[in-house]
């Protein structure tokens, strides 16, 4: 057995998988004038100048650096002049992409583009019709590692203003007959904003239907069979111009990247068809596809951090409506993939990279996690002590407090603002630890963050307050009998920095305080 693993050990370590994603960046217009501009992005008026636009620039530049994906095609860019002040802004930042495309279609207010850090070989453009509001499709195909792969960037006419199915239907149509020239072990993704849910099959509303329940993504693109999706098992036995619809990837509570009318939706896509599953050339890395979630591309309530415009006027805050989405693709069989796939079995993080999910798709392993405070079957772990700590709820049962651990989280959740992780496994048992290096200093903190652990607070208890120090920090008592008495003076002995709503203290039991003076 151990020959065995040794021998395919090469394989796992040297494939190189690469990203592909789509990003719709909610309108990147310069500041010459057109003509054809949006009249929010007329220049010089509603606040829109130089200004705001290297603004827009630098945000949209930053989230396209943390994508860090091989392959990026971008919706709603205005033309190739604002196009090559992103190309510009990338590359000063470190984030160059040699190689790009964009649409050229004439008195069109918005193009579509392709960044790539793989050579171009080929680019055309599909055009659906004369109409400057039907954007066309751009068509390039790019090379990997000597592997051809063609790279369809799509914008499609969105729900709003009259955008009945039939307008949808016609993109499909003309990209499926482009498809269906090609042979049946040509590689290519078909990606972007489609202004199509992924099961717009059973979520078309009636208003939109006039197609008599013909839907341009799941009929036309054939992402369906029967009315029902398309599987992955299902699409190497399915008729030609057939594609697997790749947001089944992720559990259903998690299928989302924008918002309709408040309603989250799954406009934007990654299509692949059979040849991605055929175990020859370029393959889909399997269970890759996600959300790209940053904290910063969401507001503290929770919303999409779009880019602001109120009362007439732009705000230089946000990024866009909508999230990008990527998948991996590589050029090894699936069976090589399973360790450096982006969502494989187990994947090993840190605590911080929790905080950037809302929910887990694949288990992640936790190594040296220090248990610093456990009461009952809660506790709260660290891993090192300038790092980020967080909140077992209901599943520390096993572990010790002042002893470190390897475990596999299975659920977290965010629950009034507090991040928890709420199943696991304890994997090792492994030393015993200082605790006292862990514990944060409240005092040399202005910021707080949540689930640390506080110590040797003294203070005055007021009003759900405790005053230490010329600090009002919220405090709660677990057990409502534990509360003092307004006035009291009490030392914390241990204390969780939790969240409900906000930061505030804690405090377990009556082992976790003492009364100095009533």
């Amino acid at each position: 057995m151990r020959v065995l693993l040794f021998l395919l050990l090469p394989f796992y370590l040297f494939a190189e998988p690469f990203k592909v994603a789509s990003y719709n960046v909610q309108n990147l217009f310069d500041v010459e004038f057109q003509g054809t501009e949006y009249k929010e992005y007329i220049p010089k008026k509603h606040n829109w100048n130089q200004k705001m636009m290297n603004t827009k620039l630098s945000h949209i530049a930053e989230v396209i650096c943390d994508l860090n994906a091989d392959i990026i095609g971008l919706q709603e860019i205005e033309n190739s002049k604002v196009f090559e002040l992103l190309l510009k802004r990338l590359k000063n930042v470190g984030c160059e992409y040699p190689y790009s495309s964009i649409t050229l279609k004439r008195k069109a207010p918005i193009q579509v583009a392709l960044l790539s850090k793989f050579p171009i070989k080929k680019e055309k453009e599909l055009q659906v019709n004369y109409s400057p509001y039907v954007r066309n499709i751009l068509e390039v195909e790019v090379s990997v590692k000597g592997n051809p792969l063609t790279i369809f960037v799509n914008h499609w006419k969105s729900k709003s203003r009259n955008g009945v199915e039939s307008k949808r239907i016609k993109y499909a149509k003309k990209l499926q007959k482009r498809v269906l020239t090609f042979s049946k072990n040509r590689e290519y993704i078909i990606l972007g904003d489609l202004n199509s849910n992924y099961d717009a099959h059973v979520t078309l509303s009636r208003k939109l239907n006039d197609s008599k329940g013909v839907t341009a993504i799941g009929d036309i693109l054939q992402t369906t069979t029967k009315k029902k999706l398309l599987k992955k098992h299902q699409i190497s036995h399915s008729k030609r111009g057939s594609h697997f619809n790749t947001w089944q990837e992720i559990p259903y509570k998690e299928r989302w990247s924008h918002k309709y009318y408040g309603n989250r939706s799954t406009l934007d896509h990654i299509l692949l068809p059979s040849s991605m599953f055929n175990a020859k050339g370029i393959e889909y890395v399997n269970s890759s596809f996600n959300v790209f979630k940053p904290s910063y591309l969401f507001t503290k309530r929770g919303y999409i951090n779009r880019w602001q415009y109120k009362n007439g006027k732009h705000k230089a805050k946000g990024y866009s409506d909508h999230l990008p989405v990527f998948a991996f693709f590589d050029t090894k069989p699936h069976k090589h993939k399973k360790i450096l796939e982006e969502n494989s079995v187990v994947k090993v993080k840190d605590i911080a990279y929790l905080y950037s999910l809302s929910s887990l798709k694949k288990e992640i392993r936790l190594n040296d996690v220090v248990v610093l405070l456990k009461r009952g079957n809660h506790a709260i772990i660290k891993q090192d002590k300038n790092g980020r700590g967080i909140y077992l709820y209901a599943c520390a049962k096993g572990l010790e407090e002042g002893y470190s651990y390897d475990i596999l989280v299975q659920d977290i959740e965010t629950y009034k603002g507090l991040k928890e992780i709420t199943n696991l496994l304890k994997i090792t048992k492994k030393s015993k630890v200082k605790l006292s290096d862990f514990y944060i200093d409240i005092h040399a903190n202005e910021t707080l963050k949540q689930n640390e652990v506080a110590v040797g607070l003294v203070g005055i208890y007021k009003n759900k307050k405790l005053l230490v120090k010329g600090k009002k920090i919220p405090i709660y008592f677990k057990k409502k009998s534990d509360t003092p008495l307004n006035g009291t003076k009490i030392k914390i002995d241990y204390a969780h920095i939790g969240y409900y709503k906000k930061i505030q203290l804690v405090v377990y039991s009556t082992n976790d305080f003492t009364i100095l003076e009533k």
